[in-house]
């Protein structure tokens, strides 16, 4: 975890940001996908050898193509060039096959159905197993140890955390395991301001991967789960997270951008001597060739 100290000033509480990228495929999404293969072991619904199917827009696919080569498990992968173009490397290059639905105007509120249908099609087709990453619930299991490290690793205690939502898992995951240590946590959900469904409003496109699917993930239940909605622009997270490379050194993707402006606006609100957690979803490598760092 790493304390910023540029960001922040003096009138703010201290906010602390968990370094995911040091997962394996950089990406907090290991956590999950190691989480839905051996969920699916043990219940005997993935059979030795049988073939994984699954509908990503990339960090959860890496994470299964890195799993899967080393339990030796065939993975296809149905994604769009609509996300990045390194995590799709990233997948063939542990050996997944790759199919791509085209969506040139970005993540718009078709393209994760479409995405999920061809899978369902294709697992249907030969017999794959469906990790079904949002219907999925040993996915949130995957979780639970990040809200119980946040909490062993900031001893003394914390305030809010706030989490960028796409399956939800790792909102979930993360908020249960701290609500068992610290019952009054604030959680607060980030969407992007442009298909901000949480927050009431309609879906529509936006560029800040891994979220705003343009519906509600089936797992969450905004009433229960949720204390607080932040909504974030696509521009400002985008900008939040070249200034947080250049500024902080931690370096990532739009989604951390999100993390970071909403948690730096629920900082300020609460002020000195409180504390505010979040994470980095994942490693800037991801996002060289597009609009972040071009």
């Amino acid at each position: 975890m790493v304390r910023l100290s540029r960001l922040t000033d003096s009138g703010m509480a201290e906010v602390w940001v968990k370094l995911e990228s040091f997962n394996p495929t950089g990406s907090y999404k290991d956590r999950m996908a190691l989480a839905m293969i051996e969920g699916a072991e043990r219940s005997g619904k993935l059979s030795p050898g049988q073939t994984v199917v699954e509908y990503t827009g990339g960090s959860t696919g890496s994470s299964l193509a890195l799993v899967c080569s080393m339990k030796g498990y065939p993975l296809r992968i149905v994604s769009s060039d609509a996300f990045a173009e390194e995590k799709i490397r990233t997948m063939q290059a542990f050996g997944a096959d790759v199919e791509l639905i085209s969506s040139p105007e970005g993540i718009t509120p078709t393209l994760i159905p479409a995405m999920r249908a061809r899978a369902a099609e294709i697992a249907a087709e030969i017999g794959g197993y469906q990790a079904d990453q949002f219907n999925n619930t040993d996915m949130t299991d995957g979780y639970r140890d990040l809200g119980t490290e946040l909490v062993d690793q900031l001893d003394t205690g914390i305030d809010a955390i706030v989490l960028y939502v796409g399956t939800a898992g790792c909102f979930l995951g993360a908020t249960r395991a701290l609500r068992e240590r610290l019952p009054f946590v604030h959680r607060v959900a980030v969407e992007p301001a442009e298909s901000a469904v949480l927050s009431g409003r309609p879906a529509g496109r936006h560029r800040i991967e891994g979220g705003g699917t343009g519906f509600v993930p089936p797992q969450l239940d905004p009433t229960v789960d949720i204390d607080e909605v932040i909504a974030v622009s696509t521009d400002d997270a985008v900008t939040m997270a070249r200034r947080a490379a250049r500024e902080e050194g931690v370096w990532s993707g739009p989604s951390t951008g999100a993390n970071l402006v909403a948690t730096l606006a629920v900082a300020r609100r609460l002020g000195p001597g409180r504390r505010v957690v979040t994470v980095q979803v994942d490693s800037g490598l991801k996002y060289l060739r597009g609009e972040v760092y071009a």
